[in-house]
């Protein structure tokens, strides 16, 4: 979440930050409470003051123990009394206030980074760069991924919907075989690297989807057990946030830097009638999750790093690729700046998002109250988060069966991955 102090001070430039997204936000609201609980604070000190001044002249009253000032001793302490009740009367209402603003700083999403485009749309996104184009297949026949694994019977939608529902889909032999070796291949790829694996639960509580900003904005999008309070995960980026939630680090451990393999879950509100064939946008999908927690003075460097990471899975695929950097109409309700990776699909003629790697400054810190407390320094600060996918395993199979795809049908698979997989052809 936002900060408040930076709100108060300069309202002005957080609301001209937040036009830049579009989408109507506004903090009037906000800084309306704001001013009435400053006013209570004052209000309150005042008081406070008035009520110390009060013990001093009783005090000083008793030790003199002058006749005739009993009747001025006794009024003092009525109005004593009748501060402490103000005092306590106006407890609730700073309360109230301050739970108003909580509830509307939740919605109100994270500042465009000064460095990210602006712009009003995906339109306005800005190619950073491109890599493999000499990968790109000129063949005018590749199928779509969906039909050669369907007809190299690797995957089945029809059963996946007789025990489910449309957009699941269930993997069959060698597909199976193809999950689970991409799967390995990255988090052997990101912990040789580094980063710390972690297996976490899938099921989260309110409290964690909060934390990481899925809630409330996006609950429509989120699967939840009507009878408890867990969601199902829409990625491992929920979680793994989480593990350090109300925590204050040390911050000779940052940056601490994780990698997640998990089932990821979502609705996909909004979506109807887009991707509605193959392994594109799925309820049930995996994925490789990277997740940073890091130092504000290397936050954008980490930034960076990440995203090299993310695009070395591709590179080592041999993958064309390109990377996109967000705008600010375009960039998520979290992130302060994001890069897309658009992996390059033939049947297509054209790039599909496979990773997004976002800095979220302090915002989901704030949320999650995620500190860290520095050598020699008073008090804590907020770190700063970073995630990207590391990849979307099933968009990462999309992109082999179609740019690995031979002529007589057979799927050639890259070389990282044989091995894994103990085969050459699928």
């Amino acid at each position: 979440m936002l900060d408040i102090k930076q709100i108060r001070s300069q309202p002005e430039q957080v609301q001209a930050r937040l036009n830049l997204r579009g989408g109507g936000y506004d903090i009037g609201k906000i800084v309306e409470l704001d001013r009435e609980i400053r006013l209570l604070e004052t209000k309150r000190s005042h008081l406070q003051a008035e009520s110390n001044e009060i013990g001093k002249q009783v005090g000083q009253m008793m030790r003199s123990a002058s006749s005739g000032q009993e009747q001025e001793i006794q009024t003092l302490k009525e109005r004593a009394n009748q501060i402490k009740q103000e005092i306590a009367g106006l407890e609730p209402q700073e309360k109230s206030l301050r739970e108003q603003i909580d509830r509307l700083l939740l919605d109100i999403p994270n500042l465009p980074s000064e460095t990210t485009p602006i712009g009003k749309s995906e339109n306005d996104n800005v190619e950073v760069r491109r890599w493999g184009d000499e990968y790109k297949s000129t063949r005018t026949d590749i199928l779509p991924h969906w039909e050669i694994a369907e007809k190299l019977g690797i995957v089945n939608f029809e059963r996946a919907v007789k025990i489910a529902q449309t957009r699941f889909v269930t993997l069959l032999g060698a597909g199976a075989q193809l999950e689970r070796a991409i799967t390995t291949f990255m988090l052997n790829t990101h912990t040789a690297k580094g980063y710390i694996e972690v297996l976490p639960p899938v099921l989260v509580n309110t409290a964690s989807m909060t934390g990481t900003g899925q809630l409330p904005k996006f609950a429509e999008d989120l699967f939840k057990c009507a009878e408890d309070d867990l969601w199902l995960i829409p990625t491992a980026e929920v979680p793994v946030t989480n593990l350090y939630r109300d925590e204050i680090l040390d911050g000779e451990t940052l940056p601490i830097r994780h990698c997640s393999f998990t089932p990821c879950f979502r609705r996909e509100a909004g979506s109807y009638g887009r991707d509605t064939r193959g392994l594109i946008r799925l309820h049930q999908f995996n994925k490789v999750e990277l997740v940073k927690f890091v130092h504000p003075d290397t936050s954008a460097q980490e930034h960076e790093s990440l995203v090299e990471d993310a695009e070395a899975i591709l590179q080592a695929l041999k993958l064309p690729y390109r990377v996109v950097e967000l705008c600010t109409g375009d960039i998520g309700f979290g992130a302060a700046k994001c890069y897309d990776l658009e992996v390059w699909l033939p049947s297509a003629s054209q790039y599909r998002e496979i990773s997004s790697c976002s800095n979220f400054g302090d915002f989901q810190a704030r949320r999650a109250n995620l500190r860290f407390k520095s050598k020699g320094k008073k008090g804590t600060e907020f770190l700063h988060t970073l995630n990207g996918s590391g990849l979307a395993v099933g968009r990462t199979m999309t992109a082999i069966l179609e740019n690995y795809q031979e002529p007589d049908g057979r799927i050639k698979l890259p070389e990282v991955l044989q091995p894994i997989v103990g085969r050459e052809y699928l």
